[in-house]
Parts: C-alpha cells; structure tokens; sequence
C-alpha cells in the first residue's frame, strides 16, 4: 500500500514519483482518506519546489483528469477540439470562436468524408484581475451553463458548440488542489498549472486543442521565457494523452478589442458578428481569426492554419457565426431577442471618462492594473462566489501606439453605482504612459509551439 506521506518524502528530497504514487495521492485528496489538508499542502509545496519531469507531469494529469466523470463524445462521430486561454483582460474570444467552428462544421465540411467540427467548451468565471466566460454568457437573460453532460451533448449535436461550467463531478481533484493552491502560495507553479488546465480540457475527450498562452504586463506570466516553458509543458501533455495540441503565445499589453467587462464584451462579440467592425475591435478579430483558423486546419477543414483564418473572417462577415451563435444561445435557454436591439440593454448607472493628459503616442499600460480597474468597477471577483455586475467595466479608445492629443478620450469606465469610479480611474490614470516617440510593440503573435 502506498501512504501519501511517503510520496510527499520522496518528492521533497527530489526522487522521481512513480505513475502509481501519483495516483495514490489524488486518489486519496478526491475520497478524503488517508491523507490531510496539511499534507495535501505539502504535496503542492514539494511539487512546486522540485518540478515534474515529463512523465510525473503525464502521471499527474492523467489521475486528475479521471478523478471523476469524464464527457464522452464518441456518440457525436465528430471532431472534438476546443481553445482554452491562459487569462488576460477583455479576453472575449471564446464568445466568437465557438459560433465560429459550429458554422464552420456545416458550412466547410472536412475532406475525405471525416466527420464535421464539434466543439465542447468548459470554461471558467472571473477571478482576479482577468474577466470569465461563463459570467459574461450569464448576463444573457436566461443562458444556463450549468448543464449536464447528457444535456450538454444534445446541445453539441444540434449546435456544433456548447459552452458550460465545470461540473462538481469533473475533475474534482483539480477543485480540492486549487482551492488549497490559492491558499498555498503554489499557484504560480508551471507543473500544477499544466495538469490543472489540461486534466480538464482532456476530459472534453478532445482530439485536438489550441492553447492561447499570454504574456505581457496583462498576462499571469508576464515574462516571455516563463510563458513559453508553459507552454511548451501543455503541448508535450496534450500529446503525450493523444490530443493534438498547439500553443500560441500571444502579447497581452493591453486589454483586447474595445469592451472590457461582462455584457459589454459579449455586445462587441455581437456587434462583430453582426457585420459591425469597430476599429477597437481589430485586435480581437484578428486574433479570433488566428486561433479559429488553427482549430479549423486542425480538424482537417483547411489546407494551413491561414487558410483556416481565412474561412474564419469569411464566415463572421456572412453572418454565418451569428446564426450559429444565435442556435447556441437558444439551445442554452438564452433570450435571442436580446440581440435585436444590444445597446439598449447596456445601462451603466455611472459613467466617468479618462482623457489624455498630454499631446504624444501611447506607450505603455501595465494591462494587470487595468483588469484590476475592472473589477473595482464590479465586472470582477476577489473571492469565488461573489457577484459581478453585467454592466461594470472599460470601453477603450486608443490602442497601444496610437497618436493622442490632450483631452481627448482615452477611456470610458462603467458602473452601477457612482462611488465604484474614483479608484479605478485613479488607477488607469497612473498606468497609462503618454510619450514623445511612437513605441515598438510586440506582435500580437509571439510564437507557435508545437509537436
């Protein structure tokens, strides 16, 4: 019998845990027997400082991966792939990829008579200083994302893409070791980051995924070196589980596009589909386009990766996404006639605008600072279970590298209630850096890794 106190050991003085100690651990951490919080919290310590080697971090994932139930899509008789974001600021791309790859599993059929494109989503909500998915489809009038899995896949069947929360009985072991994380000082390890992230996208039964690893001052590993390890780390797990696995690393120095918030992001996910392009927005579209054109090429229904981009741009500026996005909110029990009119249902109670405060280029915005502004305003959460507002948070008017003249608006910040403003426009108005020369910005994409 394996006692998770002698796995604990072994680690801290820098052995190699068999696949067996591993799942003895998790095994022990999801039943709650033989095994404490405190040595549970002296696991995550030992992994944190000793690391993983490939097959520890293989081992590690796979256990938390079945520490419960899994989704089949084998009944679908489709591709599975799914996009999965490390966390930035207005990060709304999952609201346009999935409508994006349900049109593209009708409208592009795969060659060779493969099966079409299917796409099971389980997000996240808001934490910290970057925004969730499933608070902003929450702010739909009647959107549920708390299906179950038997209802999750009708959805996928009739829809193409379905988009959900992570369900008590999916990977409850990434519940318990996160929960403690937090609390741990352990967060910031690339090892446990990988398992907990791939453990529950693999158990989406996914033949293929695409990993939007960010960096920058808005990223969670602001250093390019720290953000590339990882994601070479979650490539070499993907494809040591069989899912097909490719990582862009992507620049997050600003928020993305023109909304950050709840509602407001899902407006300009809208608006986008709806055929209205707003110079804010170029951003988000372009990298829409990247991520979905690589899922496409991955699923077989394009030659390249910018082949794919291009039937992405095509099927958002047909309407395509839209009816797609529209079959999807249905399904989810979602109110469509929302979308008829969007910007009457945006009603902020409070509004204040930040101006620039002198003539010259937009340098630098330390972009964690902004997301932080967003959830003083009450787009965000400090603590799991709080609630957020629909209507909080920023509209951008000035990207990175534009030239802006004293006065004009740099921002405009959202709130319901008046006293909500102050701070957060106090801290957007010492992160936003005006000067004489145009600077040099990192590209949107960094780089690609894969197998």
């Amino acid at each position: 019998m394996i006692h998770p106190l002698d796995v604990i050991i072994h680690k801290r003085d820098g052995l190699t845990l068999t696949p067996e100690e591993i799942q003895a651990v998790i095994t022990a951490v999801v039943t709650g027997k033989g095994i404490t919080e405190a040595q549970i919290a002296a696991f995550l310590m030992a992994v944190f400082q000793r690391g993983l080697n490939t097959d520890e971090l293989a081992a590690l994932t796979k256990a938390m991966r079945y520490s419960g139930e899994t989704f089949d899509a084998s009944p679908l008789q489709t591709f599975t792939i799914d996009k999965h974001s490390t966390g930035g600021v207005g990060d709304k791309t999952s609201l346009l990829i999935a409508p994006i790859l349900a049109a593209a599993g009708l409208a592009h059929p795969t060659p060779h008579d493969t099966p079409g494109i299917c796409v099971p989503m389980i997000s996240g909500r808001s934490l910290g200083h970057t925004g969730g998915t499933l608070d902003k489809l929450e702010t739909i009038p009647g959107f549920n994302t708390q299906l179950s899995l038997t209802r999750f896949l009708e959805v996928l069947r009739t829809c193409g893409a379905s988009l959900i929360g992570q369900t008590p009985t999916i990977v409850p072991a990434d519940r318990i070791l996160y929960a403690l994380r937090d609390h741990t000082g352990t967060v910031e390890s690339p090892y446990l980051i990988t398992a907990s992230i791939m453990s529950k996208k693999l158990a989406e039964d996914l033949k293929a995924l695409v990993l939007d690893v960010k960096t920058g001052s808005g990223a969670f590993m602001k250093k390019y070196e720290d953000a590339k390890f990882l994601a070479k780390l979650m490539v070499e797990t993907g494809e040591a589980s069989g899912t097909r696995t490719v990582a862009l690393l992507t620049t997050m120095d600003e928020p993305l596009g023109r909304y950050s918030g709840n509602w407001i992001e899902v407006l300009e996910c809208v608006d986008i589909m709806q055929g209205r392009r707003h110079p804010m927005s170029a951003d988000l579209i372009e990298l829409s386009n990247i991520l979905s054109g690589w899922m496409i090429y991955l699923a077989g229904g394009a030659e390249t990766p910018e082949a794919g981009a291009r039937i992405s741009d095509h099927i958002l500026a047909t309407g395509k996404a839209y009816e797609a996005w529209l079959r999807i909110v249905e399904a989810h029990g979602g109110d469509t006639a929302i979308f008829t009119h969007p910007e009457t249902f945006h009603k902020p109670l409070a509004t204040r605008i930040l101006t620039a405060e002198t003539t010259g280029y937009l340098s630098t915005i330390d972009c964690t600072e902004a997301g932080w502004a967003v959830q003083r305003l009450g787009a965000g959460r400090t603590k799991p279970g709080d609630p957020v507002s629909a209507h909080a948070g920023l509209e951008v008017h000035a990207k990175l590298g534009q030239k802006v003249e004293a006065g004009q608006p740099l921002l405009t910040l959202f709130a319901e209630e008046e006293s909500l403003l102050a701070e957060p426009h106090e801290m957007l108005r010492a992160t936003y850096r005006i000067t004489p020369e145009k600077p040099t910005l990192n590209p949107l994409i960094r780089e690609i890794i894969q197998r």
